[in-house]
């Protein structure tokens, strides 16, 4: 095992992800600063992997490492696998590298990195990890039973994590009946709301606005919903971000329940 994990801490380490060791069967870290100490340097790398301690292998998630959504599995408590299919339909997650089953019976969805925050989404039973965080990575074990690369993939896209958070979570952020759009109607209404709206519901509230303009008419034009989150706070690139995702969302998408099957197989 020795032999094998140093190769793949090499492999991973070659493609700029940086690595670094857990306790044996164990997530914690076997260094004084966790993933602060996670290098590509194939001489510390094999410093410490070379050496016969039976460590796990991890990779520090965001970039230059990749961000990773964990799907989690807890048995009769429920499983994170029905919102990561909402995900798929939606075509957040059609950017995934690859595919690994965790020991659990869950799974991790590689990305390519980024600069986001770490997110939770206990209801849902997924977690992401970007910046900061880092995930156990084939050949590692946990209980005896290993990290296993389920499949690898042509996807090179990032997953955003606001705009997964936004799909997943809009029924806890539902503005008034009355502000469903019909056929006939303008996006003005929608803007004003959009604009009312407070940190920590703004991205969710143009999202769920956007989609709401785009139901009523494919082609319609998102600037008034864009001005006003810009009114109320949000950045740029956050907007743009944010109504890209909703023009994908409310875009036809193929059936990918047998795509899901074969990734829980």
């Amino acid at each position: 095992m020795t032999a094998a994990m140093l190769r793949q801490a090499l492999a991973y380490a070659r493609s700029g992800w940086p690595v670094f060791p857990c306790l044996p069967g164990a997530k914690i870290p076997a260094t004084a600063h966790g993933f602060r100490d996670a290098t590509t340097d194939p001489v510390r790398i094999t410093s410490w992997f070379g050496r016969g301690f039976g460590w796990n292998l991890a990779i520090a998630t965001g970039a230059p490492g990749p961000d990773v959504l964990d799907i989690d599995q807890h048995g009769p408590a429920g499983n994170g696998y029905p919102a990561f299919g909402r995900l798929q339909q939606a075509g957040l997650v059609i950017g995934a590298a690859a595919y690994v089953r965790t020991p659990a019976g869950g799974m991790h969805a590689y990305f390519t990195g980024s600069h986001q925050h770490n997110g939770h989404l206990a209801r849902h039973h997924l977690d992401f990890r970007s910046k900061g965080g880092y995930v156990l990575a084939p050949p590692s074990q946990v209980d005896g039973k290993p990290y296993q690369l389920i499949k690898s993939l042509d996807g090179r896209d990032g997953l955003d994590w606001d705009a997964a958070t936004s799909l997943l979570e809009i029924q806890r952020q539902l503005p008034p009946a009355e502000l469903r759009l019909a056929p006939t109607q303008d996006v003005s209404h929608l803007a004003c709301w959009v604009a009312s709206q407070t940190e920590g519901n703004r991205n969710a509230g143009l999202f769920w606005a956007a989609n709401r303009a785009l139901d009523a008419d494919p082609a319609a034009d998102l600037d008034a919903l864009a001005d006003a989150a810009s009114h109320a706070g949000l950045d740029e690139p956050e907007i743009t971000r944010t109504l890209d995702s909703a023009r994908r969302t409310s875009q036809p998408r193929p059936h990918l329940c047998g795509q899901q099957a074969e990734t829980e197989s």
